[in-house]
């Protein structure tokens, strides 16, 4: 690839949607509210403020990297397409049954999300392969036929088409395509072989339908956002960044847009793993707040962990199978509906509550002014002096601390018969102990202890809650990088272009086939190659992985297959690696056991280009405390009530100065808030570390 001097990076979150320019290595950034009617306006109204800060024009640009929420907000808020699913006979309701699992096993009144097709919407068709992708009866193409006729008559949008096994022979589904394809032109297709060639009917199905109900309002969105942007003057390509943490084309997403159901968080996973990168942080855990959601992430050694699949839209908060499976490559992190705009409000039981529903953009929290009537953590902050009205946003946003309090008085505080500070300070603090709990079950569930990991915060509210939330974790330094509060924004000038493919074919070590696994290998690296290649004339890494079980097990584990031709004798060494792998994961490996076969279940391969790594800085952890000239009452957890606060301008700021906390430190995009049992020490490149006192 060729050096692109003027790169843009553009998220659109569920308030605001953040613009990054990196104009020859500066930065230039801004956040303006999401336009719900017309996304792709926000981005150019970013686009206008952050080149006009820089000096240069649309023409200017050399790359554009696009991340959205709008295909996961189309599947939690059911806004997708009229969609019809081709399945096999016998398969029909397999999205509604699920599977065995019973998240809550002891509540009668269990719920799940309902299906995303509705049964009167789901066609089964005769035709049958067995596990090993034999034809074990033909397709039922007469029916086919006939579906296409209903199908259109029934104004349906899209199509997904999931048969048995196909990940392992795509034939039928192919065909089926072929043939729906010629009586319903301009309607799209999608095939589970492409989507998802992985086993487990539930997921893949269910992935492929999310994967046809987005794609053609993705489709429509896309389209519109690569017209205006070449009518604003702009001749360079849009790419997209996917749930993965790497680039592909506006084509590629447009045919796969459930990619890019997890591709803002991916962006701040990738910039808090070169935060970590550049401190030499091996252990992190990234916290990424911004307008409707908060996400956590682990990184080790500088990379973001990574899962086969993940969930959206579940009714059960950190409770895993309450949600809709989508089975696709995946940045791994747990997500809580918990930003700041996340509305707070109070339970049968009387206990405060926030979220998951927003106030988003449209009408905003009380204190947006913009007919908001509904208390939201936004009000909360400013209640609280976290927040400053008058210098919201740089001071582009005013807000109104007498709407927040009269919304808190309202639906919490006259509730509850406490005064609004004390209302304010409980919707913090439910907010702030529901992250916590969620960054312990995700590191347990990953066997880890999250207190021996650095955090690393951004996001344009994750500064002011980060400190608190160090408090309950037991974490002892927190980073801010600059940029925070656009932080997925520039993550995304920093992804690599790249592509994982997968593919489920069940392979026991005891029979293993060096030849048959050497070709289907090559298969998917031409496949995931051919994605980068789209983008990039790079160098590129290559990462293989096998998922492997002991057999009769439900579930697999990941281990690192060598890179080159496998030949027979390389069955001990992958044997090895899976008991190394296993004992890490579980405290040891099944021994003793005669007979006990080991296999791999699905195949991964992994390309991208390869990145210059970022400059090493030392983390400067001593340094001479500053004399604040600002004071403001701030809230403070630690005495129940205000406390006189420094409030420092983080541009006033120079490296080694420390502020002693409770302390608030502003700038545009957002502000830290440094509790009482921490200070914050500027490092060289700006970020700003807080570390707790005395350590």
């Amino acid at each position: 690839m060729s050096t692109q001097d003027i790169r843009l990076g553009a998220d659109i979150g569920g308030t605001f949607t953040d613009v990054a320019l990196d104009v020859r290595g500066e930065i230039f950034s801004t956040k303006v509210l999401t336009n719900y009617t017309a996304p792709e306006q926000a981005i150019l109204d970013g686009i206008a403020i952050v080149t006009e800060q820089a000096g240069v024009g649309f023409a200017d640009l050399d790359i554009i990297i696009h991340g959205t929420t709008l295909a996961t907000n189309a599947l939690i808020e059911r806004r997708g397409a009229k969609t019809a699913l081709i399945t096999t006979e016998g398969f029909r309701d397999v999205i509604e049954m699920r599977t065995e699992n019973r998240f809550e096993q002891y509540d009668l009144n269990l719920k799940l999300p309902e299906p995303l097709i509705p049964r009167q919407d789901r066609f089964p068709v005769a035709g049958r392969l067995d596990a090993q992708g034999r034809e074990l009866q033909p397709l039922d193409e007469a029916r086919l036929d006939a579906l296409a006729d209903e199908i259109r008559a029934g104004g349906f949008e899209a199509v997904a088409i999931g048969f048995i096994h196909s990940y392992q022979n795509p034939a039928h589904e192919e065909r089926a395509r072929d043939i729906l394809a010629v009586k319903l032109p301009g309607v799209p297709i999608s095939i589970s072989a492409e989507v998802s060639p992985q086993m487990r009917e539930f997921e893949r199905f269910n992935t492929v339908c999310a994967n046809a109900y987005v794609r053609p309002q993705m489709e429509d969105y896309l389209t519109r956002l690569q017209s205006r942007v070449k009518e604003q003057g702009a001749t360079c390509p849009v790419f997209m960044i996917h749930s993965g943490g790497g680039l592909i084309s506006v084509d590629t997403a447009i045919e796969f847009p459930v990619r890019l159901i997890e591709s803002g968080p991916a962006g701040g996973a990738i910039f808090a793993a070169d935060v970590a990168a550049r401190f030499g942080l091996n252990k992190v855990v990234s916290y990424d707040m911004g307008g409707t959601t908060a996400k956590i992430c682990l990184i080790e050694d500088f990379t973001p962990q990574t899962a086969r699949s993940f969930e959206v839209a579940r009714t059960y908060r950190f409770c895993k199978g309450s949600g809709m499976p989508i089975s696709i490559p995946v940045i791994e992190m747990i997500e809580i509906g918990a930003g700041g705009g996340s509305i707070a409000w109070v339970d049968a039981m009387g206990r405060i509550q926030t979220g998951p529903e927003s106030a988003g953009s449209e009408p905003g929290p009380a204190c947006y002014g913009r007919r908001g009537d509904r208390p939201a953590i936004t009000d909360a902050d400013v209640m609280l002096g976290k927040i400053d009205p008058d210098n919201f946003a740089g001071g582009a946003i005013a807000l109104n601390k007498d709407a927040a309090q009269a919304a808190i008085a309202k639906d919490v505080g006259g509730k509850l018969s406490l005064e609004p500070l004390e209302a304010a300070f409980g919707i913090v603090e439910v907010v702030d102990e529901n992250m916590a709990n969620a960054a312990r079950v995700h590191a347990v569930e990953n066997g880890k202890n999250v207190s021996e990991n650095t955090m690393i915060a951004f996001g344009g509210a994750a500064p002011l809650h980060a400190a608190r939330l160090c408090e309950k974790l037991g974490v002892d330094a927190c980073l801010i990088p600059p940029g925070a509060g656009v932080g997925s924004a520039i993550g995304f000038l920093k992804a690599p272009f790249g592509y994982e493919a997968l593919a489920s074919r069940l392979v026991r070590l005891s029979e293993f086939d060096a030849q048959a696994v050497n070709t289907m290998l090559a298969e998917l690296c031409d496949t995931a190659e051919g994605f980068v290649r789209a983008g990039s004339a790079g160098e590129i890494r290559r990462e293989i992985t096998g998922f492997m079980r002991y057999q009769g097990q439900g579930w697999e584990i990941p281990v690192v297959i060598p890179d080159r031709a496998l030949t027979e004798d390389d069955v001990d060494l992958i044997r090895d690696r899976f008991r190394e792998n296993y004992a890490r994961f579980f405290g040891r490996a099944i021994d003793g056991l005669d007979g006990l076969e080991i296999e791999i279940v699905t195949w991964s391969v992994k390309a991208s280009d390869i990145r210059e790594a970022p400059a090493q800085s030392a983390l400067i952890t001593e340094g001479a405390a500053i004399v604040p000239a600002v004071m403001r009452p701030v809230f403070d957890p630690g005495s129940d009530g205000l406390r006189d606060s420094a409030i420092v301008a983080r541009e006033d700021l120079k490296p080694g100065q420390r502020v002693v906390g409770p302390a608030v430190i502003v700038e545009r995009e957002t502000s830290t808030v440094v509790t009482a049992p921490f200070d914050a020490i500027l490092q060289g490149d700006g970020t700003i570390l807080m570390i707790r006192k005395g350590v």
